[in-house]
């Protein structure tokens, strides 16, 4: 076995809920994610982070593991070859089960793309809409027009949120999948800054709102060109 167990790396009891490691894979991934904390900032450690979850966020995967550290801590100390020999049948369990390349494959289609085209709709429109708006920020048409706009990006970005969620990414595409799901939460906050203006015609919030939709296209451009590496 590995110096450190799954439970370990995500700093959660073995006994666990389901929410309690969802919840702790993302405080993680979030702590050591270079564009959140330059301080923890650590791309090996996501790497370990992104394979534990993958692992204990399946029920049946996670049932199997528990049972190699069950045998594993029923064995001496000095047994260390039958402990390798059980982590050893452990992960060809897992790759014969489900290969590496289909997982790559299955998480391209089901969550990378349908995130990614809703990432470039939202992202893209921005500038037009606020054009329009420019042409009279108090007109109550266009107003309504701009909020209209904002509802339907909310209603997208939950959408892409909640597909994001639906599937582990593969270890080998932790760091785009760190950069989409930063990228998703600017957005968020880049459309909680937008939704301000119409309650007082701030300009000072459409400002912050374009700004943090910058940040969220560096994000978006990272994870593409993560995508290509």
């Amino acid at each position: 076995m590995a110096d450190s167990t799954h439970y370990e790396t995500l700093e959660v009891n073995p006994t666990a809920s389901q929410a309690q490691i969802k919840q702790a894979y993302r405080r993680l991934a979030k702590l050591f994610h270079p564009d959140s904390n330059q301080e923890t900032a650590d791309n090996e450690q996501i790497i370990r982070i992104n394979a534990a979850y993958e692992v204990l966020s399946d029920i049946k995967s996670r049932q199997r593991y528990d049972q190699i550290l069950r045998y594993s801590s029923q064995k001496s100390p000095g047994d260390r070859t039958e402990r390798t020999a059980a982590a050893r049948q452990y992960q060809a369990t897992r790759k014969s089960g489900r290969d590496i390349d289909e997982q790559v494959e299955e998480w391209l289609r089901q969550i990378y793309q349908p995130v990614n085209r809703v990432l470039c709709r939202i992202l893209n429109s921005l500038e037009t809409q606020i054009d329009k708006l420019a042409a009279d920020p108090f007109d109550d048409e266009l107003l309504e027009e701009f909020q209209d706009y904002l509802k339907a990006c909310r209603d997208d970005l939950k959408l892409a949120q909640n597909t994001f969620r639906s599937l582990p990414n593969p270890p080998s595409l932790a760091r785009a999948a760190a950069h989409l799901y930063y990228c998703l939460n600017q957005v968020g906050d880049g459309l909680d800054e937008l939704a301000y203006f119409p309650l007082n015609y701030d300009e000072s919030y459409l400002h912050a709102g374009q700004e943090m939709f910058r940040i969220a296209v560096g994000l978006h451009c990272e994870a593409q060109e993560s995508m290509d590496c």
